[in-house]
């Protein structure tokens, strides 16, 4: 009973975390916060006008996040706030956030394969131990990997349409910057809000150079570093940017081309293990059964 109550305990305590670390006081009015009528002096009452989340919880997990952020290896941390940028969820799961929910998951594996252990104390319970605490420390990195390469893949399916609109405008008179926006007017997903960021960058005085590298380097997606490689290497020579772009656009759908090729070509591979182990034996029974029973009753006088 009391290993059960614990692990219920801890389960019920991950979705609290999850909603802690997601931001507080999102729904309250602005007008409820701030009091018109006389003048807040006293720190005291300030502090306490906070929520709960923002006393209590956010300290809390800011100072797990610097601890785990000064024993975590510098390596591990770039790596992991190299996924987060791929995979897009950098305003909302920041690195810190990120690195609290891989300790306390780590924990919550360690806690259930102690439990195990105290439970049958054995080589194969410590081994399951340490496996939980390292599943539960990876989880979130398995997560990120998945989100980056969905992410990877719609902005892959997105790029050629967005190309083709960029081309058009640019051929009917419409700077570069201008199509761009044009086309990020006409989609949503992933790859407009980078297209977005990309122009605001811009705006903001960043090189056009330097505003797509940034890009290519949030995204990580081969055709769209070709496309931006061309597009640098067109304004540094001074080549006609309908040209080159009319060129990439060309390019990419050849290679969507390719790869639906391909993949149709994998098709018969792939289904050879399904038809040998699925279909072919319901096959035989259904043709060779009614023959076998039929032999087997005239060869001993049924």
């Amino acid at each position: 009973m009391q290993v059960l109550l614990a692990s219920g305990a801890v389960v019920a305590s991950v979705p609290l975390l999850v909603w802690s670390l997601k931001g507080g006081d999102a729904g309250r009015p602005a007008k409820t916060k701030l009091k018109s009528d006389k003048a807040l002096t006293d720190l005291r009452q300030l502090v306490l006008q906070r929520t709960t989340r923002e006393r209590v919880v956010r300290p809390g997990i800011e100072a797990i996040a610097q601890r785990a952020r000064r024993f975590t290896p510098d390596g591990l941390v770039s790596s992991l706030e190299r996924r987060i940028a791929l995979a897009g969820i950098g305003a909302t799961w920041p690195l810190e956030k990120m690195l609290v929910i891989k300790i306390v998951l780590g924990a919550v594996g360690a806690l259930f394969g102690m439990l195990r252990l105290l439970g049958n104390p054995s080589f194969k319970a410590l081994l399951l131990a340490v496996v939980f605490t390292a599943i539960g420390y990876f989880v979130p990195d398995l997560w990120l990997r998945f989100k980056a390469s969905s992410r990877q893949d719609i902005m892959r399916k997105e790029l050629a349409d967005t190309l083709d609109q960029i081309t058009i405008s640019v051929e009917a008179g419409l700077g570069f910057e201008a199509a761009m926006a044009r086309s990020v007017r006409n989609r949503q997903g992933p790859l407009g809000d980078e297209l977005q960021r990309t122009l605001q960058d811009i705006q903001l005085g960043v090189p056009r150079a330097t505003a797509l590298k940034g890009l290519v380097d949030r995204t990580d997606v081969p055709d769209l570093r070709t496309f931006v490689h061309a597009v640098v290497q067109a304004e540094r020579y001074g080549v006609p940017i309908a040209r080159i772009l009319r060129v990439q656009s060309g390019e990419l759908r050849e290679k969507r081309k390719q790869a639906a090729e391909e993949r149709a070509m994998k098709v018969p591979v792939k289904i050879v293990l399904p038809l040998m182990f699925c279909i072919l034996p319901s096959l035989f029974l259904v043709v060779m059964g009614p023959a076998a029973i039929r032999v087997s009753q005239t060869s001993f006088g049924g």
